[in-house]
């Protein structure tokens, strides 16, 4: 046994400013114990003190709880939907200026696929992408935008031959002109103040990791981020139960729009 796990939890959100609570509680605790045995310490107590004075153990573990699975154009049928449904919706509704919020971007493969498909659609300066996440190891991953060439075999070609640069190894890059086209910041879903009037907000398989409160507490905030109208775009594992009450309509699978 490795000891008082609400005590940990206490410690860790003085740390991180991360809420444990707020994820379910046999999922994520078996990942902690998981990554406390591979580091060979014996309790919870001498974990935190490790997390206290190891800034490259803290950095890992964080990259570990925050669960960063992500890949380029992931779905693709929900991805032409978007292209030839939902884009082409919010554009009748808005203008060809669009602000889009990429929530728990990860490493930067879905914002990148978003700056893709809006850039064939609308043209690259008539849109806006902020990209967030918790995790800021991943966001300098983000940033960089280089990845390994199993990541990007998804998309399709024309986006491949067009924005996709081989450097080698086994490994891409990103064009500039999609990297200049978003801008990554560093967000707690559940601590930090929402963007506001967004036209699409898009945050796909994440909820699925959190408690029935802390989804509550969030899909509020996402609807109040959103101008109405505006469409939400959720994963493919996910479904918003009572959609209404948060202010949401199912136009698609996946996809909800603002009321």
């Amino acid at each position: 046994m490795l000891g008082d796990y609400e005590a940990f939890k206490k410690d860790f959100l003085r740390l991180a400013d991360i809420d444990l609570n707020s994820y379910k509680e046999n999922q994520m605790k078996r990942r902690i114990e998981n990554f406390i045995v591979k580091s060979d310490v014996k309790s919870y107590s001498d974990f935190v003190r490790v997390l206290k004075t190891d800034a490259s153990v803290f950095d890992s573990f964080v990259d570990h709880l925050t669960i960063n699975v992500s890949e380029f154009y992931r779905n693709p049928a929900q991805w032409k939907t978007l292209e030839q449904t939902v884009i082409p919706e919010l554009t009748k509704n808005f203008g060809k200026r669009l602000k889009v919020w990429s929530a728990a971007c990860s490493t930067g493969d879905e914002p990148y696929s978003l700056a893709m498909v809006l850039g064939e659609q609308l043209g690259f300066g008539h849109f806006e992408i902020i990209a967030t996440d918790m995790d800021k190891e991943v966001l300098k991953k983000a940033e960089k935008g280089e990845y390994v060439r199993k990541s990007v075999s998804g998309l399709p070609s024309h986006y491949q031959n067009k924005y996709i640069e081989d450097i080698g190894g086994g490994r891409v890059r990103v064009s500039d002109k999609l990297r200049s086209s978003i801008t990554f910041k560093r967000h707690n879903l559940l601590r930090d103040p929402y963007p506001r009037d967004m036209h699409l907000i898009v945050c796909r398989n994440v909820m699925i990791y959190f408690t029935e409160d802390a989804k509550d507490e969030i899909y509020r905030k996402f609807s109040a981020s959103l101008r109405p109208n505006g469409i939400f775009f959720v994963g493919s594992t996910e479904q918003i139960i009572g959609a209404s009450e948060y202010g949401f309509k199912g136009i698609q699978s996946f996809f909800y729009e603002k009321q």
